[in-house]
């Protein structure tokens, strides 16, 4: 579905290759070594503020009349708890809705990651356990991808195959709260902008998080780059704010944004501080942790609602979600949270 190959190959088939991709020949486009991804989530705070997530009511989506019903989101994640109570009638076709990319490793979250932001994109608004709502597209239909381990580390290989099946579902979203380090000055993949283009074709969305390499509590600041996937422009970066509506300490920025392509860029700001939302069973069932992994199912959950209410799909709905009229304005800089705060319908 997505026209990339994933090879093992020893250093004189790898020079091979490279030399086809760089002939011009059409034969191979481009190619790119495998790098590995992962996770870098931040502690939070269990303080929540009333009977529903401060993410949810400052991006509406609690006061919304939709609920993502009719439409499939994909977690590319560390799994999910499937025991957790709050998600009971959630999975009709468990077999269906999750599958593991990872060797050796079940579906089962053993890590919290990805139980936590299926939480916030696709988890309960109202009757739960804690009694705190938490989630956003509450009746779209889940799909679980494990795309990284037990430890919360992944590949290029995880990943691919994590949305070629998520795309094969039929899913208009894909949430992806992982990302690799990128330095100053290096391009996007230009395998997984040609992937997200496919997806946006086929009228699916993929977001994912700009990041947590930063340091903005330090004097000088240290503001990194939008790490890897989320930099390529066909993918939805998303930065994270706190309750204040100031910038995550962590979160990266554009600081590798081309005006020519929006490569590189944050595009959209989400609530990604002190997140409440589900957790593995055995160790509490909900916690609170920050990151632009936070701030990212926020989107995606939002995503599933508009998908809802418009019927819009890929570039009609990224463009939707980031109209003047549906996003709130931040006093902060353009190369942090790109066009603003999102919105629910």
């Amino acid at each position: 579905n997505l026209g990339v190959a994933v090879l093992s190959a020893d250093p004189d088939q790898q020079e091979s290759i490279r030399s086809l991709a760089g002939s011009g020949s059409g034969t191979i486009l481009t190619a790119e070594s495998e790098e590995t991804v992962g996770i870098n989530p931040k502690i939070g705070t269990q303080a929540v503020g009333g009977s529903s997530t401060w993410g949810l009511q400052e991006t509406k989506a609690i006061a919304s009349s939709y609920t993502g019903k009719g439409i499939k989101v994909a977690i590319l994640d560390t799994g999910f708890d499937f025991s957790h109570p709050d998600f009971a009638n959630r999975f009709a076709d468990q077999a269906k809705q999750s599958r593991s990319f990872i060797d050796g490793e079940a579906v089962q979250d053993e890590h919290g990651h990805g139980t936590h932001c299926t939480g916030t994109a696709c988890g309960s608004r109202d009757s739960n356990d804690s009694g705190i709502n938490y989630g956003v597209a509450c009746e779209a239909e889940i799909y679980i991808g494990k795309v990284l381990d037990n430890h919360g580390d992944g590949s290029d290989r995880s990943i691919l195959a994590g949305i070629n099946w998520a795309i094969e579902q039929g899913c208009q979203v894909i949430s992806m709260s992982l990302g690799g380090f990128v330095a100053r000055n290096v391009p996007y993949s230009a395998i997984y902008e040609q992937v997200a283009q496919e997806a946006l074709k086929k009228g699916i969305l993929i977001i994912a998080a700009a990041g947590n390499d930063s340091h903005r509590d330090r004097e000088p600041q240290i503001i990194n780059a939008v790490n890897r996937p989320a930099n390529s422009p066909s993918i939805m970066a998303v930065g994270a704010i706190d309750r204040d509506f100031e910038m995550g300490w962590f979160s990266n920025g554009g600081m590798n944004a081309s005006d020519v392509d929006q490569s590189g860029a944050v595009d959209i700001a989400a609530p990604g501080v002190n997140i409440y939302s589900s957790w593995i069973v055995s160790q509490g069932k909900y916690t609170a942790i920050s990151g632009t992994s936070m701030a990212t199912p926020h989107v995606a959950g939002i995503a599933a609602l508009y998908a809802e209410a418009t019927g819009k799909r890929g570039r009609d709905l990224w463009n939707l979600l980031s109209a003047n009229n549906q996003i709130k304005s931040l006093q902060l800089p353009t190369r942090d949270v790109g066009c603003g705060l999102i919105q629910a319908p």
